[in-house]
């Protein structure tokens, strides 16, 4: 397999998330990031904890999440449970970020 056979192969994989996730995306109510994942997922359990040399961490508990990773078979996970160093991000998704802008550029019609 060449490079270029290589690049076109994870291209399509890319196209083919992002389609899943256009698909899914109105299914779940937040979005969050870590340093090595993105997920969507209805319930999110971020808690903030210390090491006994005081230094922070996140420990992160998802139930029933969608995985941006072009890599897994399977992108729906019941549970995950992150811990980490790095930061993380969560946002609530509404359902106004979901709707796609006008194909006129915004301009109001006449």
């Amino acid at each position: 397999m060449s490079s270029e056979d290589l690049e076109k192969y994870e291209a399509e994989m890319e196209l083919q998330l992002y389609r899943e996730y256009r698909d899914v995306v109105g299914l779940f109510g937040y979005v969050v990031e870590t340093e090595r994942r993105f997920y969507l997922t209805n319930h999110v359990d971020l808690q903030p904890r210390s090491t006994e040399n005081g230094e922070m961490y996140f420990e992160v508990v998802m139930e029933d999440a969608w995985v941006w990773d072009m890599y897994r078979p399977a992108r729906f996970v019941r549970n995950v449970r992150v811990v980490t160093f790095k930061d993380v991000n969560v946002e609530e998704i509404t359902k106004s970020d979901l709707e796609m802008p006008p194909t006129d550029g915004g301009r109001p019609s006449e």
